[in-house]
């Protein structure tokens, strides 16, 4: 998207990117974007929109992920300087807001617990029957032409225990900063 989310009377480029990078470019002069700002999320960004959400003056950055969350990242300061020993107040409408939030938050609670405890007993039952869930799988599967690799890009709505990936050549795996995985290499029989 573009938008001015600084405010300067020129819109800035909002880019969503799939490894979950959020960046804001900049155009200073005629040469190329400046990169002014970059957040990154958890999971790749599917829509990424500026404008003014939340709070008028106050514009903001709404990213929706491929699970569906909304991130939304605003210009409204979110801190205020106090002086030594001054005790910052609440207005009543964040006060209002903070209560409405744990409200919301305790009934999802309740939800949540009544729902396991349903799951408990059904599946306790002598009819209970058990079937695998259908996940939605987003992946991604590119050339890197600076070095000649490709990467393999998994996404599921759940946490993923296990990849396995088999070849019938050999091949090597390189490590990347986001990679929190512990690989293990095992010879295959060819029959």
């Amino acid at each position: 998207d573009s938008f001015d989310i600084l405010g300067d009377g020129v819109k800035e480029l909002l880019v969503g990117r799939d490894d979950g990078v959020l960046e804001v470019y900049s155009f200073e002069s005629a040469d190329d974007p400046v990169l002014r700002y970059d957040h990154a999320l958890s999971e790749s960004i599917a829509s990424i929109q500026g404008g003014c959400v939340g709070k008028d003056g106050y514009d903001e950055i709404l990213t929706a992920t491929y699970s569906g969350w909304l991130t939304g990242l605003t210009t409204e300061p979110v801190h205020r300087e106090g002086g030594s020993g001054e005790e910052l107040k609440l207005s009543q409408e964040m006060q209002n807001k903070i209560s409405s939030l744990r409200n919301e938050l305790e009934h999802l609670q309740m939800k949540v617990h009544q729902e396991r405890e349903k799951y408990q007993q059904s599946s306790q039952s002598s009819t209970a029957l058990s079937s695998v869930p259908a996940f939605s799988v987003n992946e991604k599967f590119t050339l890197n032409k600076d070095d000649a690799s490709y990467s393999l890009i998994l996404e599921v709505q759940t946490a993923i225990d296990n990849v396995l990936v088999q070849s019938d050549v050999p091949i090597d795996l390189l490590d990347v900063d986001k990679n929190s995985a512990v690989v293990s290499f095992s010879s295959c029989d060819s029959e």
